[in-house]
């Protein structure tokens, strides 16, 4: 079983913040950023990056919910931590 949730982060320099998060954890794990999508692959989860239109659109996926809410909270605090200065706000739902 795989559990997901998602977080669409409200900014208009999305492409900016999926490349510097992908890049930041590309010094240790396996992570990508192409254009306007990325992927940031950690042993306990995966993290896919897109951008949208006023926003960065961030699904998480593992297999366990324990493993899940830590890949949220590695993932969305060093987002907030880089978009300190535009106020960025993560809240990841499940995903549909």
């Amino acid at each position: 079983m795989t559990f997901t949730s998602e977080a669409l982060v409200s900014t208009d320099r999305p492409e900016r913040y999926g490349s510097q998060l992908a890049k930041h954890f590309a010094n240790k794990i396996d992570a990508t950023w192409e254009e306007t999508r990325g992927t940031i692959t950690f042993p306990f989860g995966t993290a896919e990056l897109t951008t949208e239109d006023g926003g960065l659109r961030m699904r998480a996926s593992a297999t366990d919910q324990e493993s899940l809410t830590r890949l949220e909270d590695v993932v969305g605090s060093h987002l907030v931590r880089f978009g300190q200065r535009d106020e960025l706000k993560v809240e990841w739902h499940p995903a549909r």
